[in-house]
């Protein structure tokens, strides 16, 4: 594995597949937000970046990747998330209209649907939990689209979710040195146990990002790190050749 980052001129090369890394905090909705707050905007901003990285590429489909579907469950076309149990009455499809029957999005795939549509994504759209992963890349045609979603630790500071673990900022600080390095290697390693007890929602998305592209030349670029409301947020982009 070797790591270019930010180099400009590898992504002129068709790449097998692009990953955007993003978490997925409710509040990167303005619709659940409310009134903009900075730390939100930069976040949000970030994230922006992040999946335009991801579409340069031109993927014909794109894989929403977070936890919450059961394995071999997959979500597209008329499944659609919510917002009210966020006090907001309002429905957001995964990809194109909502469908009578259709299936109830977790939160990661309802933000991912959302950032897809901020950036006009125009093609199809699969939504899949972690395991289910690197069946779906083998089975799609390259470039295939990557959207990764989840938060680091919950417990970075005394104000945090999860209240303060002197173990969670060293933690996310290794996922983000993986990320700015396109160390998928690394990204595998994560310890999943470690992970759940700093309450780090995104371990088992990067732990199967990671082992699907272990071995790869990757061009990464960080977009953001930082933990504002005591809950790490990461936001990276990786380019696999």
């Amino acid at each position: 594995m070797t790591s270019t980052p930010g180099d400009r001129a590898a992504r002129k090369v068709v790449p097998s597949a692009v990953v955007a890394f993003c978490p997925c905090p409710p509040l990167l909705l303005p619709a659940v937000e409310g009134r903009a707050a900075s730390e939100t905007v930069a976040l949000r901003s970030a994230c922006a970046d992040a999946v335009t990285g991801l579409l340069e590429a031109a993927p014909e489909v794109v894989v929403v990747v977070g936890d919450g579907p059961a394995p071999g469950e997959r979500f597209g076309a008329g499944d659609m998330g919510d917002l009210r149990g966020f006090g907001v009455d309002v429905e957001l499809p995964f990809d194109g209209r909502v469908r009578p029957g259709g299936s109830r999005l977790p939160m990661a795939h309802t933000v991912g649907a959302w950032l897809l549509d901020q950036a006009s994504f125009p093609g199809i759209r699969v939504g899949v939990g972690p395991d289910d992963l690197a069946q779906l890349l083998r089975d799609l045609p390259a470039p295939v689209g990557v959207l990764a979603m989840g938060d680091g630790s919950a417990r970075r500071t005394l104000k945090a979710p999860g209240y303060l673990d002197e173990a969670a900022g060293p933690f996310d600080a290794a996922v983000a040195t993986a990320l700015a390095d396109g160390n998928a290697a690394a990204l595998a390693a994560l310890d999943p146990a470690e992970g759940e007890r700093l309450l780090a929602a995104g371990v088992p998305t990067w732990r199967a990002v990671g082992a699907a592209f272990t071995g790869r030349h990757v061009t990464a670029r960080m977009h953001h790190d930082a933990a504002p409301f005591g809950v790490g947020y990461l936001v990276a982009d990786w380019v696999v050749s």
